[in-house]
C-alpha cells in the first residue's frame, strides 16, 4: 500500500478543472497523428477525443462541407434541439448553449422517448418508442439541430422524414451506438445531402452526440469574439 495517497501531489500543485481540460487538450493536441480536420473541425474531434481518450474516433469522425458553418449558424439563431436519448438532455450544458444564445431554455430540448402517447404507440404497434419520438418532434426536424446517440431507429425515421417529406434539419450529430441498423443508418443520412457531424461505424453514444454540440458551442462563441 503506498505511504501517501496521490491526491496530496494535487494538493501540493493545485490545478483548477479549467487547467486540467487546458492540459488535457493540449496532450492531445501532442499526441494525435497528422491529420487534415480544419480547425473548427478539430476542435470537434479533439472534444470526442477528451471524451473517450480513444484517439481511434480520428480514423471515424465524418464531416459534410457545412456542417461547422451551419452548425453555429443555428446555435447562434437560437434553433430548437431534438435528442433520441434523456442522458443527452442531462448532458447538454444550458450555461454553454445560453453563451452562444440567451434565449435557450430547458424548452429548447425535446425528447420524447418517455412520453406516455409515444410508449402507447409502440406498444400498439410493436415498434421502438424512439420511432415514434421521431414522429412526434416532426416541426423541430425541419430546421432545427437533431442528435442521435442511441436510437438508430429514430434516425432511420429521420432520413424517411428527409427523403419522402422535403424535411431539412439545421444540423445532425449521427452517433447512434450499437449492431442492428446503426450503420445502415449513418450511411444512409450522410448521403441525403443535408448539414451533419457522424462517427460512421457500430460506435457512437449519447455523451459523444453531447461532445459535439458542447464542442459546436466553444466554436460558435469563439468565432463571435473574433478568435481563431
Amino acid at each position: 500500500m503506498p505511504s501517501s495517497p496521490l491526491i496530496h501531489s494535487l494538493l501540493a500543485q493545485p490545478l483548477s478543472g479549467e487547467q486540467i481540460e487546458e492540459r488535457s487538450f493540449a496532450c492531445i493536441d501532442q499526441e494525435a497523428a497528422e491529420h487534415s480536420f480544419l480547425p473548427d473541425q478539430w476542435q470537434v474531434v479533439r472534444r470526442l477525443i477528451h471524451t473517450t481518450a480513444d484517439f481511434g474516433l480520428m480514423e471515424l469522425v465524418r464531416f459534410s462541407p457545412d456542417a461547422i458553418a451551419a452548425g453555429t449558424a443555428a446555435l447562434r439563431n437560437g434553433k430548437p434541439i431534438f435528442v433520441d436519448s434523456n442522458m443527452i438532455r442531462s448532458g447538454l450544458s444550458m450555461a454553454r448553449l445560453r453563451s452562444v444564445c440567451p434565449a435557450y431554455g430547458p424548452e429548447s430540448i425535446s425528447c420524447h422517448v418517455a412520453d406516455g402517447d409515444v410508449a402507447e404507440e409502440a406498444r400498439r404497434c410493436g415498434l421502438p418508442r424512439s420511432l415514434f419520438a421521431m414522429c412526434k418532434a416532426r416541426a423541430i426536424a425541419d430546421g432545427g439541430i437533431l442528435l442521435f446517440g442511441n436510437a438508430p431507429v429514430a434516425l432511420l425515421e429521420l432520413n424517411r422524414m428527409i427523403i419522402e417529406e422535403g424535411v431539412r434539419p439545421a444540423l445532425v450529430v449521427a452517433m447512434p451506438v450499437g449492431f442492428v441498423h446503426v450503420v445502415e443508418s449513418k450511411d444512409e443520412l450522410m448521403a441525403l445531402g443535408v448539414p451533419f457531424i457522424a462517427l460512421s461505424g457500430r460506435r457512437g453514444g449519447s455523451p459523444l452526440a453531447v461532445a459535439t454540440l458542447h464542442a459546436l458551442c466553444t466554436v460558435t462563441d469563439q468565432q463571435a469574439k473574433g478568435n481563431p
